[in-house]
């Protein structure tokens, strides 16, 4: 029993739901850090629709629905995960050594950073301005500290293990960074402190920055993986999807904080805040036209892996979060605009 075969239990082959585990247990016993990867999909959906430039109340509606579904999803699978800790250490331990499988570690920290984001663009008109302000701080905090761990240590990891063969899921740990800095840059209008707000716009810039490097030199490896024929396998093929998440998350934070700047620089420094709002339309403008490129070889090797029997998986999750934060940098540059 692998976490494969607990994902395949969804699939349709039988109309029991789980008939193909032994027990019910044995979903918490196999449950991985990808599997909040479906958190990040659902809930850059309730983002995307919030930030969009068309305004309705039906639109609000239907991503505060699917925000409350991403909240929800997020506290049972943290649930579920820290109980396969506690109850399952061993397999948990495997795991988190997986060459791949601990990679998705990244998916946690994510995870928590776009449902706070969503709380404080969609939660807000359910649970209240003051409540939504300190559950997407506090989940700001922990996405943040949790990220910045993923995206040190797996990277040292990779390269102690000499592991050579570059996959997309090399970005998942190194990700997490930049959607901290966009979520930093949603946080910063709500900061009172003057000088507080200096020191979390500065940090937001160095996490744009760490990860930025980090995911260039993972993106390099892998493009340059899939030009010589190589790539992932079959049932992982949608994953190609996941370098667009680094493009559309840096356009997306590049031009949020050079938004703020203003704000928080003041007219002591603005010709500072001119050049970091400068700086976000032009890196978006330049990332954004190479992301037609990558979306070219998304959608070819998807293409390929549906004409060669491409199943339903967690995989396909890679389909919405990655195109989510390209929907998110596209308003965010056209508002710069």
């Amino acid at each position: 029993m692998t976490a494969a075969t607990v994902g395949a239990a969804f699939e349709h082959k039988r109309t029991r739901l789980l008939s193909e585990l032994e027990r019910p247990g044995q979903l918490i016993e196999h449950i991985t850090p990808n599997w909040f990867a479906s958190v990040m999909g659902t809930g850059i959906v309730a983002n995307a629709a919030a930030t969009l430039p068309v305004h309705s109340a039906e639109l609000r509606a239907f991503a505060t629905v699917v925000w409350a579904l991403a909240s929800f999803a997020l506290l049972a699978l943290t649930v579920a995960f820290a109980a396969h800790w506690i109850l399952h250490p061993a397999n948990a331990r495997r795991y988190a050594e997986h060459p791949v499988v601990s990679l998705f570690y990244g998916a946690p920290p994510m995870a928590m950073l776009t449902v706070g984001a969503g709380t404080l663009l969609l939660g807000k008109d359910v649970i209240g301005d003051t409540a939504a302000l300190h559950i997407a701080a506090t989940l700001w905090v922990l996405g943040t500290i949790t990220g910045v761990a993923t995206s040190v240590w797996m990277p040292y990891r990779m390269l102690r293990q000499g592991r050579s063969n570059a996959l997309p899921a090399w970005l998942m740990p190194v990700v997490p960074p930049m959607v901290s800095a966009t979520g930093g840059a949603l946080l910063l209008p709500y900061i009172g402190d003057d000088g507080l707000r200096v020191w979390l716009l500065a940090l937001c810039y160095a996490l744009f920055a760490l990860s930025l490097a980090l995911g260039a030199a993972a993106m390099t490896l892998i493009y340059r993986g899939l030009l010589r024929g190589g790539g992932p396998t079959l049932q992982a093929a949608p994953t190609v999807w996941i370098t667009l998440g680094l493009v559309g998350q840096s356009i997306t934070a590049a031009n949020l904080l050079g938004a703020d700047a203003g704000l928080v620089l003041g007219s002591a420094d603005a010709s500072l805040a001119r050049g970091l709002h400068a700086f976000g339309i032009g890196y978006g403008l330049f990332v954004g036209a190479l992301a037609i490129g990558a979306v070219t070889v998304a959608c070819t090797v998807t293409a390929k892996a549906m004409r060669n029997g491409l199943r339903f998986s967690l995989t396909w999750w890679s389909f919405t979060f990655p195109v989510g934060t390209c929907v998110t940098g596209a308003t965010a540059l056209g508002a710069a605009l």
